[in-house]
């Protein structure tokens, strides 16, 4: 078998324009993958059609050698960018592999440690940022039968908050807590906002609230920083989804100081390299809690991981909270039930792309989440 074709499809969401790739091979077996960063949808499609030509005429088994060919071979250094043009082709070769095999990819990686995977809502509080509307779209969250629900109270804010700001953030977590009661877990958004003194004040006000964990209340390129607001925390810290690298995941496990980490498939190359940093993050006695916030190939892909990894905690779904369109451009896309997502048993991924439903919702550039803007929350670009 050998790869011939790689085609590229993107769907305009409203919140981040979703790229997805098609790679073709000659005996007519096909895969789909995904490559969505923020802001940068036609940026990726152009880097996937500037490598295919690296990858024309190989065995899409061979995923090791693919992957360092894209990687390894151009000798450059893209990150994200990089990254996730290679992920679009590799996620693909591993529905490629399932569908020949006639297995899905978890079997096919270690075979399934779950009969099902509890999942997390995210996207639920598109709105204003205030403490009732939270409450609000939490309780109607819970009462969907999710036992755990993330959301980023800090609204645009950067670095430092002011005392308003601070007091309101505060108000926003104890609202959702009250709302949604102790046995729901609650889950904070940091998205890379503080310095190190703002991410440990904001820990140590909420921890009567008892977050599950602080996800990435520091940059993630200053790795110090997170470790020490991870050394001072009352909460859990969560971080890992903007590394491009397994040895940027070294560095942060040599710490020993943070347990729950977040991987980001589409942001390190693909399914292989993320499952064998599950592996490292399993050494270092953590949980993965893989990243999950793209388009619905990407969840589909999250599912195929999660199910295969012991060091399983939770999966993120922004999904059912989306455009009603989302389900209608891909096959048997994931789904929750009362807070759980069963696990395939087709081939491959298990989805497929509709690509006249995708042709339906052009890509527009204005389509991001802009997280310093105000407002940012309604989701809504073109009214920002």
């Amino acid at each position: 078998m050998r790869i011939v074709k790689v085609e590229t499809y993107i769907a305009g969401n409203p919140w981040k324009n979703w790229l997805f790739a098609k790679v073709i091979t000659d005996e007519g077996i096909y895969g789909i993958g995904e490559g969505t960063v923020n802001g940068f949808g036609k940026t990726v499609e152009a880097a996937i059609h500037e490598l295919t030509p690296i990858i024309i005429g190989m065995d899409p088994f061979q995923i090791e050698v693919i992957s360092q060919k894209l990687i390894r071979d151009v000798y450059a250094e893209g990150a994200q960018i990089h990254m996730a043009a290679v992920a679009a082709i590799e996620i693909a070769c591993w529905d490629i592999i399932g569908k020949a095999c006639n297995q899905p990819i978890y079997n096919l990686m270690g075979g399934r440690c779950h009969e099902k995977l509890r999942a997390y809502a995210n996207g639920w509080y598109r709105g204003p940022r205030e403490p009732q509307s939270f409450a609000d779209k939490a309780k109607i969250v819970a009462k969907k039968g999710y036992t755990a629900l993330k959301f980023d109270p800090f609204g645009s804010n950067w670095r430092m908050l002011t005392r308003y700001e601070f007091d309101l953030s505060m108000d926003i977590i104890r609202s959702v807590r009250s709302a949604v009661g102790p046995s729901v877990d609650i889950l904070i958004e940091g998205h890379c906002r503080f310095n190190t003194a703002t991410a440990i004040e904001i820990a140590n006000a909420m921890a009567d609230q008892r977050p599950a964990f602080f996800e990435e209340p520091t940059p993630h390129t200053n790795i110090p920083a997170m470790i020490e607001v991870a050394k001072r925390s009352p909460v859990p810290i969560a971080t890992g989804e903007s590394l491009s690298n397994k040895q940027q995941f070294a560095e942060l496990l040599s710490h020993n100081v943070i347990s729950i980490l977040q991987p980001e498939p589409i942001n390190l190359g693909g399914l292989f390299i993320t499952r064998k940093i599950a592996d490292m993050i399993d050494a270092h006695y953590g949980m993965v809690a893989a990243h999950s916030a793209q388009g619905p190939v990407c969840s589909a892909a999250c599912v195929q991981l999660n199910a295969c990894l012991p060091n399983f905690y939770i999966h993120e779904i922004f999904d059912e909270f989306n455009e009603p369109w989302e389900n209608e451009i891909i096959t048997n896309p994931v789904t929750v039930v009362d807070g759980y997502i069963s696990l395939p048993e087709t081939p491959g991924l298990g989805v497929d792309l509709n690509i006249e439903e995708i042709l339906k919702h052009p890509y527009q550039q204005e389509f991001y989440i802009p997280l310093f803007k105000p407002g940012w929350e309604r989701r809504r670009p073109k009214e920002l």
